[in-house]
């Protein structure tokens, strides 16, 4: 059964694929991701439930939730305005 795909569907896939090789990166086996369009803050957990027991303000913008020694998440401020420098050429997707 063939089916057209959409650029914007070719440059959600993309997208994902070129993040997929840094997510295989983290020492985390499990990531929930979820993003607050309204508040622009990118909520990052390692864990379900997260149970952090500590929060450390890594910049004005990045929280490293802790329970102990463990990262169990990030909480990531004014995310759509961040930029690392290998992204600069990626385009924001509609979403």
């Amino acid at each position: 059964m063939a089916s057209t795909v959409t650029s914007s569907t070719r440059d959600f896939v993309a997208a994902c694929s070129a993040m997929a090789s840094d997510m295989l990166r983290l020492p985390a086996r499990h990531v929930w991701v979820d993003y607050d369009r309204e508040a622009d803050v990118l909520y990052m957990s390692f864990r379900k439930p997260q149970g952090a027991t500590k929060t450390i303000e890594l910049d004005e913008d990045t929280l490293v939730r802790k329970d102990g020694r463990t990262i169990v998440g990030l909480t990531i401020m004014n995310a759509s305005t961040r930029q690392e420098a290998g992204n600069a050429g990626r385009r924001k997707l509609p979403l």
